[in-house]
């Protein structure tokens, strides 16, 4: 069965996250995704870490950031800082449909390989371009990683306690966001380009401008209220009760703002006075008196395990679940029907599990994925098979550097 995307080739001049984060996701949906890497080194998350993938000997191996971000690809080694290497990047790029970059802003340019050149190459290429703060600006050439943007974005500040100090997201969410959003406007550029007689164009996707509307509904509430949005933990404010709660051996959390709920809630803790307590008549009383209600919840709770609140609160409809370790979320009986764990064979490692694509598709299903290429595993393949280059001519590049 053909894939959505099944056709088209990616040349991706992506390093780190957030633009191989994208490229392979399209790699997911059966582009052919090119990676283009340093010769010798390669890509920096390759030395990401610890910890690292083993090997059958039990030495390090690949980066756990690498093999999560880089599946579906064909490794190619360029240096596009020789001429040569620079003239096999143009070349490539008259042979795809899109080419994803995260260069700083101007860095391509000096070698011609930005938009304005490749674009005279092939006017059909989709150019997307994930940087740091976008391609103009008094802040365009600053260079800039994940923590950067979610402390400049807000999003630290709104993290954590109130009691607390801002906290940073405990992954990278930054640059899954931002190359998320690149997936989606590449898309949208080949619908574009499908109706619009072939013609391509530029994206400018910045981590800035992606962290920002990523917590719009938040940001929306400061914009007509004036009303500066601060740290409320695990609660959300207005849902009084909400938020995380500590039983006997761990901790969970619920939500059981609205009328009903908060009856059902005082029932199942033992606490029927509340269901009919003026103070706690109305959602607005209830978030007045949350601390009363918080202190109540975690006396009820603190005398029985997880299990047996989560049992209870689940039967009477209370939206609930424990704050699981990421070991625990994945024994979860859903998280393992799902199939969110498969296993995929490494040359060195064998079989290694990783996280699956979530895309559920009847149509066009997501095959198992292959394993994230070596350094340069491609490069003959893809010179002979792209540009017709033969054993001669690329033996010749590598001698001069260009490969």
């Amino acid at each position: 069965m053909k894939q959505p995307l099944e056709g088209l080739r990616v040349l991706d001049l992506g390093r780190y996250l957030a633009a191989p984060w994208c490229t392979q996701l399209l790699g997911d949906l059966g582009a052919e995704v090119i990676k283009v890497e340093r010769p010798g080194k390669g890509d920096d998350m390759r030395s990401y870490g610890p910890p690292f993938l083993k090997n059958r000997e039990g030495e390090d191996d690949d980066s756990p950031y690498y093999i999560s971000s880089n599946r579906n690809k064909k490794s190619v080694t360029v240096n596009i800082a020789n001429p040569d290497g620079a003239q096999l990047i143009r070349d490539l790029a008259r042979e795809c449909d899109i080419l994803v970059e995260n260069y700083k802003v101007g860095d391509l340019k000096r070698f011609g390989l930005d938009y304005n050149t490749l674009k005279d190459v092939n006017p059909h290429l989709i150019y997307c371009s994930v940087t740091g703060f976008g391609q103009s600006g008094p802040d365009c050439h600053r260079p800039g990683l994940d923590s950067l943007f979610q402390a400049t974005c807000g999003l630290m500040s709104v993290t954590g306690e109130a009691d607390g100090a801002p906290q940073k997201v405990g992954v990278p969410i930054s640059d899954f966001i931002a190359g998320m959003y690149a997936t989606v406007a590449i898309l949208a550029a080949l619908r574009h380009r499908e109706i619009n007689g072939g013609e391509g164009q530029h994206i400018d996707i910045a981590l800035l401008d992606s962290t920002i509307s990523a917590f719009t509904s938040i940001m929306q509430g400061y914009l007509v209220s004036g009303i500066v949005p601060m740290r409320a933990g695990s609660s959300t404010p207005g849902n009084d009760p909400a938020g995380q709660f500590t039983c006997s051996d761990g901790d969970l959390i619920l939500s059981a703002g609205a009328d009903n709920q908060f009856k059902a809630l005082a029932k199942v803790i033992d606490r029927p006075e509340w269901a009919d307590a003026p103070e706690f008549a109305t959602r607005p009383l209830r978030v007045s008196n949350r601390d009363i209600i918080n202190a109540g919840i975690n006396e009820s709770l603190s005398a029985h395990p997880r299990h047996y609140w989560f049992e209870k609160l689940q039967a009477a409809g209370i939206m609930c679940a424990p704050i699981n370790t990421m070991a625990e979320a994945l024994e979860e009986p859903q998280v393992k029907h799902r199939g969110v764990v498969i296993e995929i064979e490494h040359p060195r490692a064998g079989p290694v599990p990783i996280i699956a694509n979530p895309m559920r598709m009847s149509g066009t299903p997501i095959p198992t994925p292959r394993i994230s290429p070596d350094v340069g595993q491609h490069t003959d393949e893809v010179l002979q098979a792209v540009l017709d280059k033969s054993s001669e001519d690329i033996e010749a590049l590598r001698r001069n550097g260009a490969i």
